[in-house]
């Protein structure tokens, strides 16, 4: 796989668990294969070059009473890579510790925690580091190695009231207590015992043991993570599945509320306006009004504004209703510069009715009472309730459309490693 098209995807997996960037970057570099990484971490100055050089018997990596290493440096030795880290706290501006941390966690195989004897018991940042270190060992299956370096600065009664004090704060962990220094010492002069009390030796062979353990430990941890990340993902979708059901059925549940609470409304009113337009007496509202009527109340003035005030009684029953339901003004493409007019029941009802024949067509035919229903759905369907869960749905099926293209990329992410 070419590394456009795994970027592509990281990205697809990344994008709906930004939480796994840092295994999903770890899943990055156990693809990649290669010889196994070999990484030291510590603070400044506690003599992670100089044990380093020791290991892999000769001086590549600097070493100095000043902060030297500031950047990762590497070296192949025997099958195996040798990371050196700068020193955690060396750099107020942090960028070693992001280096250092980018080499214990992303890179390493092999974790050599390194602490001088010098130093005494962990301070709280060593103490926080170690435990994260400790439990992703447990979770993931790579190996931490603790190194209590410069024991040839302590007398040996000191050192032992260190190692207890260290001890204490991680119970159980082992120390392996060398010297670098002494071992320096013991290979140029051909001193044995200076070999032998430099403590690096039994620490050479820990390490072998250890690096005999990488590639099953790296398949493990394959497994870990693409099983972890491929079962939170099918979690995600299943709560994604249920909650756009969830979305989907409330918006049926809501529109079947608006037709039957409008039908109910539309029956109530009709029944009213039957009584007004079934009335057993002449429709006077047709008959013109003359000229001479024109400051007279006459019958069909009375007759006109009976029917009027019917038709708002039953607009204010409507209206109230749709009010309810979140109906009232028109989506703004729809509206035209007097506002007060820029309402769904002016645009669905008009202003006004004057005669009989259009409130029975209206409200009790039919054809008409249909009309409205139907005018009523469709403002319904246009208002900012209806738009905001359409917008939830379509948010929904989006989410999980991503789900399943990480899943997907995931499989074939996993099939390539």
């Amino acid at each position: 796989m070419d590394g456009r098209t795994r970027e592509l995807l990281h990205h697809d997996v990344l994008s709906v668990l930004p939480n796994r960037a840092h295994d999903l970057a770890r899943l990055r570099e156990l693809a990649g294969g290669g010889e196994p990484i070999v990484t030291v971490i510590g603070k400044y100055n506690h003599g992670k070059s100089r044990l380093l050089n020791e290991l892999v018997d000769r001086d590549i990596f600097a070493v100095a009473d000043k902060r030297e290493t500031v950047k990762l440096s590497v070296w192949l030795h025997r099958g195996v890579h040798w990371l050196d880290a700068p020193g955690l706290d060396a750099d107020v501006g942090t960028e070693d510790d992001r280096h250092a941390l980018q080499a214990a966690w992303l890179q390493a195989d092999i974790r050599l925690f390194v602490h001088a004897a010098k130093e005494g018991e962990l301070d709280a940042k060593e103490l926080a580091l170690l435990e994260e270190l400790r439990m992703d060992a447990l979770r993931t299956g790579r190996q931490i190695l603790f190194v209590l370096t410069q024991i040839d600065q302590l007398a040996e009664d000191e050192l032992e009231k260190v190692q207890a004090a260290i001890h204490g704060q991680v119970a159980g962990t082992v120390l392996h207590a060398v010297s670098a220094t002494r071992h320096r010492q013991g290979v140029e002069g051909a001193k044995t015992l200076l070999v032998e009390k430099s403590g690096i030796r039994p620490l050479r062979a820990v390490l072998n043991e250890a690096l005999s353990r990488v590639p099953d430990a790296r398949a493990y941890e394959l497994r870990l993570l693409f099983g972890e990340i491929r079962d939170e993902l099918e979690e995600l979708q299943a709560r994604q599945a249920q909650a756009l059901e969830s979305l989907r059925r409330n918006q049926i549940q809501q529109r079947q509320r608006f037709d039957e609470g409008l039908d109910t409304v539309l029956d109530k009113v009709g029944r009213g306006i039957e009584e007004v337009v079934d009335a057993h007496v002449p429709d006077h509202a047709v008959i013109a009004d003359a000229a001479q009527d024109k400051y007279q109340v006459t019958r069909a003035k009375l007759e006109r504004a009976r029917i009027q005030i019917a038709y708002s009684r039953a607009c204010i029953h409507i209206d109230a209703f749709l009010v309810g339901h979140g109906v009232v003004g028109l989506p703004k493409e729809q509206q035209i510069a007097a506002g007060s007019l820029n309402t769904v029941m002016v645009a669905v009802m008009g202003v006004s009715v004057k005669f009989r024949e259009d409130l029975r067509s209206r409200f009790c035919a039919v054809p008409g009472r249909a009309r409205m229903h139907r005018e009523f759905a469709r403002y319904y369907e246009l208002s900012e309730d209806r738009e905001v869960l359409r917008a939830k749905i379509a948010g929904g099926e989006a989410a999980i459309a991503a789900t399943k293209q990480a899943l997907a990329a995931l499989r074939v992410m996993e099939a390539a490693a």
